[in-house]
């Protein structure tokens, strides 16, 4: 009879005593206790951060219509994201996997560790002592992404000289629009090169729009992540909101440290 629960995997580590007490008291997305799968190759460093999940949730199809469902979602990213930080702050160097990286049984994670320890190792390396920030650029609500100029519809007053006089208005509202979200844009580029400045890698994601954006402060033209040595988090901060400080019309937000699931190539689990 075959297993009803799967291995899900959340992170790689280095084979450390502080990586087998970080994961000590931890327990995982199902509620299980989180430990440690070693390689079979004893002379490796590398080891997973699993814990067990039940199939009839984790399986491939099940796992397809539960992403569809946010509530579910945002529970399971929650914790994946606990697990790790915990793994994080108890001092462990961390390569964070994906969201319900999952294989078949620890035999299958032990034959993954063995057949990528070098890129991993190789990521290890890259990572160890970085974490992630987040900066999260924003036009104020009053600035907006300028729109073509279209003729007047329904709300132009009636009359000749009432219409040209109503054009004209809007036509100098759009212009100045247009200015100030030149202004913000081209700050928002200065920013993003003086972070550039301030890290050692930067992944630029897709700037958040609508439900994703959530309560946003206004429009945001730029959402990157970036790769800072730990003992830089501060300078990092400083340099990047001293930089956004003299632009009117723009706003900035700083997020994390995080661990660096940006920069952490994600692989596949075996099939």
């Amino acid at each position: 009879m075959s297993d009803p629960n799967l291995v899900y995997a959340y992170a790689v580590l280095r084979r450390t005593p502080e990586a087998a007490a970080a994961v000590a008291a931890l327990r995982g997305v199902a509620a299980d206790p989180i430990h440690l799968v070693e390689p079979t190759d004893p002379t490796s460093q590398l080891a997973f951060a699993v814990g067990h999940v039940p199939a009839a949730d984790y399986d491939e199809v099940p796992l397809e219509a539960h992403l569809h469902d946010l509530d579910w979602l945002e529970s399971t990213v929650r914790s994946h994201q606990a697990v790790v930080a915990a793994l994080v702050a108890g001092g462990a160097a961390v390569l964070p996997l994906r969201l319900a990286t999952v294989y078949p049984d620890e035999d299958r994670a032990r034959q993954a560790l063995d057949t990528r320890r070098a890129y991993f190792l190789s990521l290890l390396d890259r990572l160890t002592g970085h974490v992630e920030l987040g900066v999260r650029i924003y036009a104020t609500p009053d600035i907006t992404p300028p729109e073509p100029d279209t003729e007047a519809g329904p709300e132009t007053p009636t009359g000749l000289g009432a219409g040209r006089a109503y054009l004209s208005i809007r036509r100098r509202r759009q212009r100045r629009n247009e200015e100030a979200w030149r202004t913000v844009v081209q700050a928002a580029a200065h920013l993003t090169r003086t972070a550039g400045t301030l890290a050692v890698d930067r992944v630029a994601h897709t700037p958040q729009r609508g439900s994703l954006a959530g309560p946003a402060p206004g429009t945001n033209v730029g959402n990157d992540a970036y790769l800072v040595p730990r003992d830089r988090v501060d300078a990092f901060r400083t340099g990047v909101l001293a930089a956004a400080r003299d632009t009117p019309g723009l706003h900035v937000e700083i997020t994390g440290p995080w661990a660096p699931y940006s920069f952490a190539l994600q692989p596949e689990p075996a099939s």
